[in-house]
């Protein structure tokens, strides 16, 4: 197989690669919280422990969403689904990039100034790009262009709502911060921990729904139903 002929499947390969770290590694985030979740079980110093390993898995889905992006859109080009501009292309690249460094960097000094001004950044980043994949799949459904098949539309619709449930996870768990204060300060009670867990029960819900919509987009990739 020549180097041109083995680069979409590559792509492919790379593709389906980051839809495994995405999940798999969320699922692990999910376990991790439930655990956390058990304050009759762990200590408070257990508990802190498994946050804290928490936000280190959680990176993989966070990079693995900044790079779906530039290479969902490679994916269709080389795959001649969908002839992508070249300026679309390497401005996706572009984005990509700079969003995965954004994530990283945010990590390396998190509770830092510098922190929140990449978040918000990051923040701006993930909302246009949401409201494009959105745009993209329902233009294509509507007209038949420019992604033609309706399974790779529906799939690009998709996307934009995985956009707007993952955000919708950072909009909901942000009281975490100030109530996990408020418990390692006053200590483990029920006036510390149900306003906790009640915001970790509103996040479970937009966490179940990037899962299902995660799931049923791969289905549309695999088996191109329509």
């Amino acid at each position: 197989m020549t180097l041109s002929a083995s680069a979409y499947p590559t792509l492919v390969f790379a593709h389906l690669l980051l839809f495994v770290l995405w999940l798999g590694a969320d699922v692990g985030v999910f376990v991790l919280g439930q655990h956390f979740r058990r304050r009759t079980v762990y200590s408070l110093d257990q508990r802190i422990a498994l946050l804290k390993l928490l936000v280190e898995v959680d990176m993989v889905p966070r990079s693995a969403w900044a790079l779906m992006v530039p290479l969902s859109l490679s994916v269709a080009d080389l795959g001649q689904w969908w002839d992508v501009p070249g300026w679309l292309l390497a401005g996706a690249w572009a984005i990509g990039l700079v969003w995965l460094w954004l994530v990283w960097d945010s990590h390396h000094h998190d509770q830092t100034p510098r922190a929140a001004r990449n978040r918000r950044i990051e923040g701006w980043l993930r909302w246009l790009i949401g409201g494009f994949y959105l745009w993209l799949g329902g233009q294509s459904l509507i007209v038949g262009a420019p992604l033609e098949p309706d399974w790779l539309a529906a799939k690009a619709l998709l996307f934009g709502c995985i956009f707007v449930a993952a955000i919708m996870i950072d909009v909901t768990f942000k009281p975490v911060g100030a109530q996990l204060a408020a418990v390692l300060t006053q200590g483990s009670s029920d006036a510390t921990e149900i306003p906790l867990r009640r915001t970790m029960d509103r996040t479970r819900i937009w966490v179940w729904a990037v899962y299902l919509l995660l799931l049923v987009t791969a289905y549309l990739g695999n088996v191109k139903p329509f």
